[in-house]
């Protein structure tokens, strides 16, 4: 039975995947997305409230001269800027697409884990009970809440013979979110200070982001994301079913625990440093589904490139619309993503993950 299983899986590893791009045309395709990534991210560092030649671009990059107001903008503002959007983008993308494999579930995001509201609170205590006011203060307190919510999310929903399966922890992260939340809710109520700071917080935006931010975050999304890439196979493994997935030889258990650290790391630091943005996580990886096919191997490295120029191009384009102010970025990918995401779920395929 095991050798028959095995043969079978290797056989559906070898089928053509359904995609627009198969066999050579995956490598090329991603070319030309990092080709894109590179393109918005300059859009983003040119583009604003006042909009800034390319040169002056290359020139705080290769040539910077203090004296020049434009390239002192670009280093000190809008290159920390692209740098969070580039980080946080990449966190959101590999995040929701490890959810959607390891759950097999394609509603997951990063808020099913209790990540979102766990970095809340935890922010809502440092501002109340530890006076934190700045971004750098948030960031601890944020990765910390969200990693503690992933924990506990995790361990309720390993409860049981049959582990954390899941709906199970579909089920857990559901009742964690709304437990957080409504204690978040209450802190904020109690004291208007607070929720002022927390508002602050809570949209979701890349504006205000420095360099210290950007510094204090990557470690973490590196190795997120390392952990994230090498779990391309497993995660083709476990879409075939826990029983499967045994018979092949996978430990899903671990497997699970992998997956779930690397969540957490990742979207725990990009929580931490934009706030609680939504539609990336969740959309992004049906968008690399739809181009590659449903291996895992080659989804997460297309979400892990896509999702930042999605990022960044909403920013983008909320800084244009209502210049000189601009939108948060993350009420702009809401307004966005809502449409798009409604298409994505009428697909009759959308539960074949």
């Amino acid at each position: 039975m095991a050798a028959t299983v095995r043969t079978s899986f290797r056989q559906s590893q070898a089928a053509p995947r359904k995609g627009l791009v198969t066999g050579l045309g995956r490598p090329a395709g991603l070319v030309v997305a990092i080709a894109v990534l590179a393109a918005v991210a300059l859009a983003g560092l040119v583009l604003g409230s006042r909009h800034l030649p390319a040169s002056s671009v290359f020139d705080a990059l290769l040539r910077f001269d203090p004296a020049d107001e434009a390239q002192t903008v670009i280093r000190s503002l809008r290159l920390p800027r692209t740098a969070i959007g580039l980080l946080t983008g990449l966190a959101l993308g590999l995040a929701g697409a490890v959810m959607q494999g390891v759950s097999r579930n394609p509603l997951a995001e990063p808020g099913i884990l209790g990540v979102n509201a766990g970095a809340a609170l935890a922010v809502l205590t440092g501002v109340q009970f530890f006076g934190v006011t700045t971004l750098l203060g948030y960031v601890w307190f944020a990765f910390f809440g969200a990693g503690v919510a992933v924990v506990v999310v995790y361990l309720i929903s390993s409860i049981g013979r049959d582990g954390a399966t899941p709906v199970k922890l579909a089920l857990a992260g559901t009742a964690v979110t709304a437990l957080l939340a409504s204690f978040t809710t209450l802190v904020q109520l109690l004291d208007v200070r607070t929720m002022d700071a927390y508002r602050a917080w809570s949209t979701g935006s890349l504006a205000g982001r420095g360099a210290d931010i950007a510094a204090q975050v990557w470690p973490f999304v590196a190795v997120g994301a390392v952990l994230a890439l090498v779990s391309g196979r497993v995660l083709n493994t476990l879409a075939l079913g826990d029983d499967v997935a045994r018979s092949l030889g996978e430990n899903v258990t671990r497997a699970r625990i992998v997956c779930g650290v690397a969540v957490m790391i990742l979207a725990g630091a990009a929580t931490a440093a934009a706030g609680p943005i939504v539609f990336i996580g969740l959309t992004v990886p049906h968008i690399a589904r739809a181009i590659v096919g449903p291996d895992y191997r080659w989804i997460l490295p297309y979400s892990a490139v896509l999702a930042p120029v999605l990022l960044l191009a909403a920013d983008v384009v909320g800084r244009l619309v209502a210049a000189p102010a601009e939108l948060q970025v993350g009420i702009v990918t809401a307004l966005l993503g809502a449409p798009v995401f409604i298409a994505l779920v009428r697909r009759k395929n959308l539960a074949s993950l």
